[in-house]
């Protein structure tokens, strides 16, 4: 048959358009025959199409990788500091400002060198060998040698090798949770597809690379192998993307930039103005500016980075968030939206019973998940199977129509687990709630008989053994399906252990039941059963039961209802996200329905009618016309790989910092792409917990939010630290401003080693404590930071040098001064050498110092009193504070560094100056935090009261 001939198919379809076909048309399509190809043929097309394998693409050589952690632009700019540390004649502090480099470097090689190996984990996915038919007789082959238009042999338990369009099936289910998210089986059937407006995932005549065979059997034709395949598209599109740069590096880069054009500025004015106003010899003046130029280079920069994500790092171990990649902390705090799967990271996924309905009335399911504790309800009365016959019929007919089991927790698994089908699973569960021994309740009843579903029926049926007699029979048939089709089958009903004529108004209550369930997201099985024992039209050998004979005149008992709920911490985490201004938007393998149900019960989505989006009208929409619907509220349902990836392809471009979460094969790509992946821990494959940035160890969604505060609380740190630092740059700039405009009258109040003393050691300590200060109040009530926004913005200079560091460099000249005139009296002449002078560079070091200290404390909040969150909370600050009071000492008081900093002892008196230093700083800022407060509060005073 021509390709003109066949079957209407999707024009857009691919490998798949095999599924529009008949099976006959099949084998023309692919060339090939029920009897499977020749090992000649097969060859020839292996040697066309190569070997079913996932490829990998080569990645940067490790070399380069190593190379590049010491080339960033803020590496470069210590690199050039210490050379200029050098080159002034302090090679020790060159040393020591390059070995800052080197650590750091190293640091983030080792933590970048756990390269994804999502390739390797998705290989691992693929089976070994294959079963196939060639030259007629059935041969297990490897799976790599594979080739389209194979006929391949699936059976329970078998890793699926290739797609394939299915031929022959019995009772076959597939789960296609790696490529869908989805853990439900998806029953499988060789008919042909006559809609075109399915996804791929629900062409149930397809069977794909990468799945598994959940129960029976069938026989297919290869359509796709390797990279062709869906799973090698997953694999193609996780190795094709270039790793991009952090927010947080793009930010250090931008201000390495700017830092670089402040210093250098900074210090070619000192040059010319020591140069040409003080005339200082060139080879002085040179030097005096480089010291100045090194001065404004903050060498702790990256240490603090480093150590603030690193301890957020541990922070967020302990609340079940484990991150792979340091920068990636601070992107979380600066995310704007999280894509987020319903099943398993929004709900429990564990289907669970919450309803029975009777025609008798309405039982409520307590309990969560696939645990038997919990109980049943009517009216607010708890109840049993014993208080109401028609209720044990039902679980009990439910339960016995099921294939599934329960496997409670051991040590191994801590939770319980399913075998086989989530909806069947929680029917047993829910028979449990009510009593029922489920135990004893499969060795009483034992199954002779099994019609199995299959989607044209819609449902099941079961015939079993009855120890006690139901309706004087002991062999009974029991169904469980969809509502409609069943209760078209039945044509009475049982009501308070009474069998009568089911009415067309009890069949409307019955729907109208199923609807109301159904527009909840919830899902819904009907349940009749049939008494066989003497009934003259069935067969008396069991072997001749088929569906048309079994499934008919049948006794309706009721609907049960489940859902896989909500996990119990997710609204609040939900609600936490909204007052952040952090958007979230659903994307998942589920049902419209179910997912706008989730949604609306969890908070994801407040308005009445938020739009659905299937995976079908995603692909019919333009990028324009997707970012133009990612403005409102938005759900997207039964999406496939790539729709996934193209959603948060067009947030990146709208300007969004988009965290993805998932836990199965289809999500690696997405996961990779977004500028923050977070993988399942629990859930969650090895390709996706390879493919992402951070893994979730307790799969709750609740996890992330407080990941985000703490990547907040990391950019918040780092521009405290800007702040401390700079504000001493300040006080170390004006000492040789005097020095300058009063055309060296005045003598150097502060040396070039005394200003590296402090950037180099004093500082460091207190400056790395505001690195590990944890998230300030409040800190999740306020949107994220714009993209793009700078880490030293106009507010941070402003208050950094025209108000931190004013106030010290007031502070130091005062030091400066007053321990020249305590010697030569007030306003006497200023020392320019000997002892004098010593004394009082050193009081205006002492005074930075002690300046600073307060500083530190200062630093630690922006709006909140340091004495509400701790005045000595932070450990580290604690330390930091000691050790620069101890170093400051010792450059006092050591001989050796007393001639290297031109330092000198101090008095008494002069340390009780320098002890009031930090108390003046604390006393001002605490003044002006409080007026910011008073004042906030009674703007949102007004507000409140326009509102009211």
């Amino acid at each position: 048959m021509s390709e003109q001939s066949s079957a209407p198919r999707d024009p857009k379809a691919k490998s798949d358009d095999l599924a529009f076909l008949t099976p006959g048309e099949v084998f023309d399509r692919v060339d090939s025959k029920p009897q499977g190809l020749t090992s000649a043929e097969a060859a020839k097309r292996q040697e066309k199409y190569g070997k079913n394998q996932i490829e990998t693409k080569e990645g940067e050589p490790i070399w380069l990788k190593f190379i590049k952690n010491f080339v960033s632009t803020m590496a470069i700019l210590l690199w050039f500091g210490g050379a200029v540390a050098f080159f002034s004649g302090t090679p020790q502090l060159g040393i020591a400002i390059w070995l800052v480099n080197v650590i750091n470097g190293l640091f983030s090689f080792f933590q970048e060198s756990k390269a994804s190996k999502a390739t390797d984990a998705l290989k691992k996915m693929l089976p070994t060998y294959s079963r196939v038919i060639r030259d007629g007789t059935e041969q297990q082959i490897n799976a790599v040698d594979l080739v389209p238009g194979d006929i391949m042999l699936v059976e329970e338990g078998d890793k699926i090798s290739a797609d394939a369009r299915l031929l022959e099936m019995t009772d076959l289910q597939v789960n296609q949770s790696a490529l869908t998210g989805e853990s439900n089986p998806v029953r499988k059937s060789p008919d042909q597809i006559v809609d075109h407006d399915l996804s791929r995932f629900e062409l149930k005549n397809m069977i794909f690379a990468g799945t598994t065979v959940s129960s029976g059997n069938g026989k297919a034709v290869v359509s796709a192998i390797a990279m062709q395949t869906e799973f090698g598209k997953i694999a193609d599109l996780t190795q094709g993307m270039k790793e991009e740069k952090s927010p947080l590096e793009k930010e250090l880069d931008k201000l390495t930039q700017q830092i670089s054009f402040i210093a250098i500025g900074i210090g070619l004015a000192f040059f010319a103005g020591a140069l040409f106003f003080v005339q200082q010899p060139f080879a002085q003046a040179f030097i005096f500016s480089l010291g100045i130029i090194v001065a404004f280079i903050p060498e702790g920069l990256l240490p603090t980075v480093t150590l603030s994500l690193a301890v957020a790092v541990q922070r967020m171990a302990k609340e079940h968030a484990l991150m792979k990649s340091l920068n990636s902390v601070e992107t979380l705090g600066s995310t704007s939206v999280i894509c987020s799967d319903k099943t398993g990271t929004l709900t429990q996924n564990e289907m669970t019973v919450n309803h029975v309905w009777l025609p008798g009335g309405e039982y409520l399911v307590n309990g969560q998940g696939y645990s038997p504790d919990g109980d049943v309800t009517l009216n607010g009365k708890t109840v049993t199977f014993r208080d109401s016959s028609d209720l044990e019929l039902t679980l009990s007919g439910a339960t016995l129509c099921s294939n599934a089991r329960i496997l409670p927790p051991d040590d191994e698994h801590p939770r319980y687990t399913v075998l086989g089908d989530p909806t069947e699973a929680c029917l047993g569960v829910a028979a449990e709630k009510a009593k029922i021994d489920i135990k004893q309740l499969l060795q009483d009843n034992p199954r002779l008989r099994e019609l199995p579903f299959d989607s044209n029926r819609k449902r099941m049926t079961t015939v079993n053994s009855l120890q006690r007699p139901i309706d004087g029979n002991k062999r009974i048939a029991f169904v469980k399906g969809a509502p409609k089709e069943t209760s078209e089958l039945c044509t009475t009903t049982r009501e308070n252990g009474k069998i009568r004529p089911l009415t067309d108004d009890d069949r409307q209550k019955i729907m109208a039941a199923n609807d109301q369930y159904a527009r909840n997201g919830l899902r819904v099985l009907a349940v009749a059963y049939r008494p066989l024992d003497h009934d003259d039209s069935i067969p008396k050998s069991m072997t001749k039961y088929t569906p048309e004979i079994i499934e008919k005149d049948m006794v309706f008992l009721g609907l049960v209802v489940m859902a896989d709920p909500p996990r119990v911490e997710v609204a609040a985490a939900v609600e936490k996200c909204y007052e952040a201004n952090i958007r979230i938007i659903m994307i998942t393998g589920d049902y419209g329905l179910t997912a706008e149900s989730i949604a609306k019960r969890i908070g994801i989505v407040r308005g009445d009618h938020p739009r659905v989006v299937t995976g079908f009208e995603l692909g019919k929409m333009s990028d324009d016309d997707l970012k133009t619907a990612l403005k409102d509220e938005i759900i997207f349902a039964r999406v496939a790989p790539e729709q996934k990836y193209r959603v948060v392809t067009n947030l990146q471009e709208m300007g969004k910092v988009v965290a993805v979460t998932g836990d199965g094969v289809n999500d690696a790509p997405a996961l990779k792409k977004a500028d923050i992946g977070v993988a399942m821990g629990i859930t969650g494959t090895d390709v996706a917990k390879e493919a992402a940035d951070m893994i979730l160890t307790d799969d709750n969604f609740a996890s992330i939010v407080h990941a985000v505060e703490e990547g907040r609380a990391v950019f918040d740190n780092i521009r405290k630290f800007l702040t401390y630092i700079f504000s001493s740059n300040m006080a170390e700039a004006v000492p040789s401003a005097f020095f300058l405009f009063s055309r060296g009258l005045i003598a150097l109040p502060l040396t070039v080693m005394q200003i590296l003393s402090i950037d180099l050691g004093t500082d460091m300590m207190p400056a790395l404590g505001l690195g590990t200060e944890l998230p300030e109040p409040g800190i999740m009530q306020r949107p994220p930071r714009k993209h793009g926004e700078s880490l030293l913005t106009r507010g941070i200079v402003v208050k950094a040098f025209f108000w931190y560091g004013a106030l010290e460099a007031i502070l130091a000249m005062i030091a400066y001064f007053y321990a020249n005139w305590n010697h030569t009296g007030f306003m006497g002449p200023l020392a320019s050498s000997g002892m004098i002078y010593k004394q009082a560079t050193t009081m205006t070091l002492g005074a930075i110092n002690f300046s600073q200290i307060g500083n530190a404390l200062n630093c630690r909040t922006n709006r909140e009193s340091v004495f509400k969150v701790g005045l000595f909370k932070n450990k580290l600050v604690n330390i930091g504070i000691i050790f620069e009071i101890c170093l400051f000492a010792v450059l006092s008081y050591t001989p050796f560094l007393q001639g290297l900093f031109h330092t000198a002892p101090l008095a008494p008196t002069d340390w009780i100056f320098l002890i009031c230093c930090p108390f003046i700083i604390v006393g001002i800022e605490e003044a002006r935090k409080a007026w910011l407060r008073h004042r906030d509060n009674r703007s949102k005073g007004t507000l409140e009261g326009e509102k009211a």
